[in-house]
């Protein structure tokens, strides 16, 4: 079984973190995982609460553990089973945009990546305390992994 491969980009007023996995399963599969606020926390290591709806437009409020901070991202360029953006902070100060692709295979499987950047002019004053996404995004990727694959 394939492990999440992360990729880490780093600038002076931008940094990035993707990841890639190949998952044996339909998008839809994947995608109706990614769009179920409810059930995000159930399967998903990395958040511990969603409130809000996934969908076009929408502002969700998530918590993530080992922090009281709620982030709020704005839910956009959504394409069922396709694509989606999730958009948070305040340019051109701050701001971070993960945006989450899965591209079915003609062998039934799903190509799932989940790619974050962040820019803005705070970062360079502000990116030294940011924690490692990677071991963050390789998780969440395993974790979709593993809930959308037929037992």
């Amino acid at each position: 079984m394939p492990q999440p491969k992360v990729t880490r980009t780093r600038a002076a007023f931008s940094m990035g973190y993707g990841v890639e996995v190949n998952i044996l399963a339909d998008p839809s599969r994947g995608w109706g995982l990614l769009t179920d606020a409810q059930g995000f926390p159930r399967w998903n290591s990395t958040v511990s609460g969603i409130e809000g709806r996934i969908q076009e437009g929408e502002r969700l409020g998530l918590r993530v553990p080992g922090t009281d901070r709620t982030f709020t991202p704005r839910v956009s360029g959504v394409v069922p089973q396709e694509r989606m953006t999730w958009t948070g902070g305040c340019a051109p100060m701050f701001k971070g945009v993960r945006t989450f692709m899965l591209k079915g295979r003609t062998d039934g499987a799903t190509d799932f990546s989940m790619n974050e950047r962040f820019f803005g002019l705070m970062l360079p004053l502000v990116k030294r305390s940011m924690p490692d996404l990677g071991p963050v995004f390789e998780r969440f990727a395993s974790d979709l992994k593993r809930e959308a694959e037929p037992a």
